[in-house]
């Protein structure tokens, strides 16, 4: 007969589950700090050589890292995401900054609708505190704390698509873009761009999510990537028109 017999699990095992999900799931984020042993194994109730054998079978997976006399970090593991010659191929030619603000266009449009079809009522009322958030740091005219909103913003809306595989893939793509490795908003401000603007158009995304309107929700992230887009290209075009008439002004300077 096909049955075996049932076995108990060992307690590092299921504690071995218990940080695999929720750092699958990206509640636990990379670099984040675990509680102290004493108070992570009463939170999660066993016994700290459980713990210690479940961390250490975590660091082996490459999950955690142990730092001595820091403690017990989630490892970085968006770090594999893209290779460093690639993440330096991507940032030695244009067409990736474009590729890259097509791709999110594709993905964040789709986390949208599937957000607001299928995104718990937390999941909106976090879009929905971030947006706030936004409202405020605009009004401060603080261009750091607008960037990282933004940010968290879009990145809490791949969250509430509820997909691992996407969320995990655009963390790493955010963390490029953080890094300056495809282009910053100031880019956009050499452009004339408004902060008003971009704010709006934030807040028709914020809008459409609390409504739960799926295409409205789509077609407001791909109005907002589409203006980014325009703003770098046009960024693009007056870096080489300045280039040409900086040649021609050193030109006619050098006949006289």
């Amino acid at each position: 007969m096909p049955f075996e017999r049932v076995r108990p699990e060992k307690l590092s095992h299921s504690v071995v589950s218990q940080i695999e999900l929720l750092i699958l799931r990206g509640i636990l984020r990379p670099g984040e700090r675990l509680p102290a042993e004493r108070e992570l194994s009463d939170k999660l109730g066993v016994s700290r050589p459980s713990l210690r054998e479940a961390v250490a079978e975590l660091h082996e997976r490459g999950l955690l890292d142990t730092r001595a006399g820091a403690g017990i970090f989630v490892a970085d593991v968006l770090g594999s995401a893209f290779s460093p010659a690639l993440t330096r191929l991507f940032a030695a030619h244009d067409e990736a900054m474009f590729d890259y603000v097509a791709f999110r266009r594709d993905m964040e449009g789709l986390a949208a609708e599937r957000a607001a079809r299928q995104g718990s009522d937390t999941d909106l009322q976090v879009i929905g505190a971030l947006f706030a958030r936004m409202e405020a740091a605009h009004s401060k005219r603080s261009p750091k704390q607008e960037a990282r909103l933004d940010a968290e913003f879009h990145l809490s809306i791949i969250e509430a698509s509820h997909n691992v595989v996407m969320l995990h893939m655009m963390r790493s793509m955010y963390e490029l873009l953080r890094e300056g490795v495809f282009y910053n908003r100031q880019t956009m401000f050499r452009q004339h761009v408004s902060r008003a603007e971009l704010l709006e158009q934030h807040r028709a995304i914020n809008t459409a999510l609390q409504a739960r309107d799926p295409a409205a929700a789509r077609a407001a992230v791909e109005a907002h990537l589409d203006y980014v887009e325009t703003a770098l290209r046009d960024h693009q075009r007056s870096t080489k028109n300045e280039a040409i008439a900086r040649q021609r002004f050193e030109h006619e300077q050098s006949r006289r």
